[in-house]
Order: structure tokens, then C-alpha cells, then sequence
């Protein structure tokens, strides 16, 4: 830092002195690198230079209490900081917030500070994962342009496109996942089961164990699953044997439906009181019988596929482990088993 003063003679005691109103402004600085005071005196003709230092005179904060003006102080402080991001593969940043507490004003000015500098960098897309307890950040994220994503139980994920050029951020999950488990037993006997809620309550209707496949499961898991959860049996995954896709069916997003065939490992019954009404095995022949079977197009076909299936007329997808190159990870390959395979099991 470079002060020039005018003077007519020198007054270097005025200058350096801690005391005098120079050094008496109310806001604090925060810096005490040396600096140079440049004295022209006119007595003298030439230019003068003394060294010195600015000394920091500033209260403890254990012996008062924040003032506002310290607060703005602090802000200020803070505005100098951007928000800590990780660069993502398609040219945008990822921002985690931890669920420590942060004034609104404060992660304002942040915010407002990080958009400038990923602007000035060409960053695209910016994600901010907000933890449940920063909820009332949400509102100074919207007034920079930010919009909700998705929502989970512990966050929400707002989103920002920074260039003027079309959008390409992908829109949130598209689909639900749904499993229908074919168990049958070797006398041709099909599990089925009687709901006590739903559109099926109270229809007298028997059908297959159904249910949602869970975040991170696979669908050969997810059928055993909720054989067991709803019927008390065990039971093996075998195949797919069909699969449907629908539209606008849970709250306006897609649904894709597996119909899995599983064979029982073990057959004594204990039904889920919270969601089963009844539970039995059934002869294939009675439940295909069920007018409600018989009067939707999308059962009758399922009925008929299941029936080749026992017939040996079809054959559907079976699991094969496998690992992706893109995260190497365990995973399944669900595929016709009739396709023939080298030596290491591989199409």
C-alpha cells in the first residue's frame, strides 16, 4: 500500500502515531503487511520514504458482543470465498453442503460469488445438494436461478444452467420399477395373494405378489423379496418372462413392470397382516379362470405366457453376473438362456 501526502513540512510524529484520527476508523483492517509513507516536502524538494507497519487494533469477541456492523464485517470476510465444488465429466460443478448451519445472507453472498467465478471459468451445469436442515437456503438458491431437481428423505438437489445455450441437464428419474412374482410348485400350483389395500381391496381378486423395487436392487432380488415379505416363502429367481412399460401411472412419471418367474424353496404360508388379506397356492388352471384374468387384455397375456412357460414353449431372460465397464460393478445381464456362450460364459 502507497500513501502520498503533501506537506510543508515533515510531520512523520502525525503519521505514525496510533492515536491520531488517521488510524481511527471504525472498520478493522485485516492486514499488517508493511507499507510505505511517501512524504513530499516542499522545504525540501525531494521525496522521502519511511518504512513502517499498520498495527491491528481490534477488540476480542470474548469481551463484547457481535454489533451489526461486525456481522457485515464478517459477511464481507466470507464474500471473498466461493463454495467448494467438484468438477463433474460433462463440464459442470457439484456442490455438497455439509448440515452445518450457515446464515441465509451469508450463503447468499456465496453463492452469488461461486456463479461468478464458474461463469468466468465456462462452467455449465451447477448442483447443490442441500441437506434437510438448510431448508431456508432454499429460497436465495431460487433467486440466482437455481430450481428444484429432485427431493429425497435427507436432501434436495437444486440445479442451475449457467450458458445461454439450450439446457442439456437431464430431467429427474423418469420410472418406477415394479416386479410380479410366478412362483409355482411342482403340482402346477401358483402362490397368489388377496390385498387389503389398493384398487384390488375387497374384490374377492387372487393375483401374484407384486411390488416396487427398492433404490440399488436388482429385480431377480427384488421378486424374492417380496415373495418373502408378503407370503413368508422362499423362493429362487428363475427368469423374466415378460416385462411392460406404461405412462403417467405414479405421480405422472413412467412404470415398468417385470413379470418374474421364481421357484419355491419352501411352501408353508405366513401372510403380512399389514397388507395381505389372504394367501394360498392356487392350481394355475382356477386362477387363469378368474373373470378379472379374463377381462384385461394385459393379464389374459400374461396368463397365456406363464402357461407356455409350464408347457416348454417359451423361454424367457435369465440373470447372468456381470461387471460394467463404466463403474465395475457387479450387475446383471438379463438374457435369453437358449444364446450360446464361449468357454468363460460370456455371449
Amino acid at each position: 500500500m502507497i500513501i502520498k501526502f503533501l506537506c510543508r513540512t515533515p510531520f512523520l510524529s502525525y503519521v505514525t502515531d496510533p492515536r491520531n484520527s488517521f488510524f481511527s476508523s471504525k472498520r478493522h483492517f485485516f492486514s499488517s503487511h508493511p507499507a510505505t509513507l511517501i512524504s513530499f516536502c516542499k522545504n525540501q524538494g525531494k521525496l522521502t520514504k519511511i518504512r513502517y507497519s499498520i498495527y491491528l487494533h481490534t477488540r476480542s469477541s470474548m469481551s463484547c458482543s457481535v454489533t451489526p456492523a461486525m456481522a457485515r464485517e464478517k459477511e464481507m470476510e466470507q464474500v471473498d470465498r466461493i463454495l467448494d465444488a467438484k468438477e463433474d465429466d460433462y463440464g459442470g460443478v457439484n456442490v455438497e453442503m455439509t448440515n452445518e448451519p450457515l446464515d441465509p445472507s451469508v450463503f447468499g453472498s456465496l453463492l452469488r460469488a461461486s456463479l461468478s467465478h464458474w461463469r468466468q471459468q465456462g462452467k455449465r451445469g451447477v448442483w447443490i445438494k442441500l441437506p434437510i436442515e438448510l431448508v431456508t437456503l432454499v429460497e436465495h438458491a431460487v433467486k440466482e436461478g437455481f430450481y428444484y431437481h429432485h427431493a429425497e428423505p435427507k436432501y434436495l438437489m437444486l440445479v442451475n444452467w449457467l450458458p445461454g445455450t439450450a439446457n442439456t441437464i437431464p430431467a429427474n428419474a423418469t420410472h418406477r420399477v415394479g416386479i410380479g412374482a410366478f412362483v409355482i410348485n411342482e403340482r402346477n400350483e401358483v402362490l397368489v395373494v388377496q390385498e387389503k389395500s389398493g384398487r384390488f381391496r375387497g374384490t374377492g381378486v387372487w393375483k401374484f405378489p407384486t411390488g416396487v423395487v427398492d433404490e440399488g436392487e436388482d429385480i431377480c432380488d427384488a421378486a424374492v423379496r417380496e415373495v418373502k415379505e408378503e407370503t413368508g416363502v422362499n423362493a429362487k429367481f428363475v427368469e423374466i418372462l415378460a416385462f411392460r412399460q406404461s405412462h403417467k401411472s405414479f405421480f405422472d412419471k413412467s412404470d415398468l413392470f417385470f413379470v418374474c418367474m421364481l421357484q419355491p424353496l419352501s411352501f408353508d404360508i405366513q401372510k403380512q397382516d399389514a397388507e395381505i388379506e389372504a394367501a394360498q397356492w392356487m392350481p394355475f388352471e382356477q386362477y387363469a379362470a378368474q373373470p378379472f384374468v379374463h377381462g384385461h387384455e394385459l393379464l389374459r397375456y400374461i396368463s397365456d405366457i406363464c402357461s407356455a412357460k409350464l408347457e416348454g414353449r417359451y423361454t424367457g431372460f435369465s440373470s447372468v453376473p456381470t461387471v460394467t465397464s463404466f463403474s465395475e460393478k457387479n450387475t446383471y445381464l438379463y438374457m435369453n438362456g437358449n444364446v450360446r456362450t464361449n468357454s468363460r460364459g460370456n455371449p
